[in-house]
């Protein structure tokens, strides 16, 4: 089992910057990559940035040049820096970590840009 609770959500206008946390617990030393993907209200849920445990990065084309995705494997923690706001990047943010044979996400956090 992994746990993963999120932090740093809020509101922030267009052009703002905001960092979201993740940190993992539990069976930590069975996730290979993490993640962060967004839901919208209407919207199915959609991948943001993706991390794997070497580093290796994955963005969605919407946020390449504007989201930064990194972690800390010592720390357990991931990161998800997010820079140039948009109101269109509006949603609920989940942390996600990928093991064998199970996914899992923490409860989200609720991101809101004002124009």
């Amino acid at each position: 089992q992994v746990q993963l609770v999120e932090s740093g959500g809020g509101l922030v206008q267009a052009g703002g910057s905001l960092r979201l946390s993740c940190a993992a617990s539990g069976s930590i030393f069975s996730i290979f990559a993490m993640g962060w993907y967004r839901q919208a209200p209407g919207k199915q849920r959609e991948l943001v940035a993706v991390i794997t445990r070497g580093g290796v990065t994955n963005y969605a084309d919407f946020v390449k040049g504007r989201f930064t995705i990194s972690r800390d494997n010592a720390k357990n923690v991931v990161w998800l820096q997010m820079n140039s706001l948009k109101p269109e990047d509006t949603a609920v943010y989940y942390c996600n970590a990928a093991t064998v044979p199970s996914t899992y996400w923490g409860q989200g956090t609720q991101v809101t840009v004002s124009s």
